[in-house]
């Protein structure tokens, strides 16, 4: 039985954008879901800030996945406020079901383009490239469904944007961030790895202090 993925993303992440356009590069036989997420809740549960919440990390991000997109050959072009709120147009790509051709296109828009999305008109031109109607922003199936993905990847103990869930035969493993792409090939190759060194003493490795 081939590997099943999960594809956990927020048009937020620029770093999203970037493991989107390597999906073409695992095995033709994975079958790949998307599921746009609400990353703001997600770091709440967890006690988290994102980067670029942290004025000396917002700028290094920034850099980061620029230069991450300039090494693997996507186009980046940052929207022209960011973070922006990202929750209409994720209510229309959950709202729509989207598939990884209409997330693409929403990716595009955001990050290939550098559009925004944080006002009526631009929301409006989103949901037209895309192909969504832009009243899902206000359907409350929409709403019902962002709110089952995220909690649904809470669940499994996503933390962070991007990120796979791989079920294979030895069970599901996250890999998170666009930085783990290819530790996840690897995974998908030999889903056994981390059961053996260097990864198998990992587990029993103890927390030696906690901050309060």
């Amino acid at each position: 039985m081939a590997p099943t993925l999960t594809f956990y993303f927020d048009i937020l992440s620029p770093f999203a954008h970037i493991a989107h356009k390597r999906l073409g590069e695992l095995p033709d036989n994975i079958v790949v879901t998307p599921k746009p997420v609400l990353l703001g809740a997600i770091l709440s549960h967890w006690g988290q800030r994102g980067p670029a919440e942290i004025a000396p990390k917002r700028m290094h991000t920034y850099r980061q996945a620029m230069h991450l997109a300039s090494r693997h050959g996507v186009a980046m072009r940052f929207p022209p406020r960011h973070p922006f709120n990202p929750l209409a147009p994720l209510r229309l790509l959950a709202g729509a079901n989207a598939n990884l051709a209409m997330v693409g296109r929403a990716f595009d828009f955001v990050f290939g383009e550098g559009r925004a999305v944080d006002t009526t008109a631009d929301l409006e031109a989103f949901a037209q490239v895309v192909g969504v109607p832009a009243a899902l922003a206000q359907d409350d199936a929409a709403k019902a469904r962002l709110r089952a993905n995220t909690e649904e990847a809470l669940r499994l103990g996503v933390f962070g944007v991007p990120t796979f869930a791989v079920t294979g035969m030895s069970g599901t493993e996250l890999f998170w961030g666009v930085d783990s792409f290819d530790m996840m090939k690897d995974w998908l190759e030999d889903d056994t790895m981390f059961d053996d060194e260097p990864y198998a003493h990992l587990a029993e490795v103890a927390v030696g202090i906690e901050r309060k």
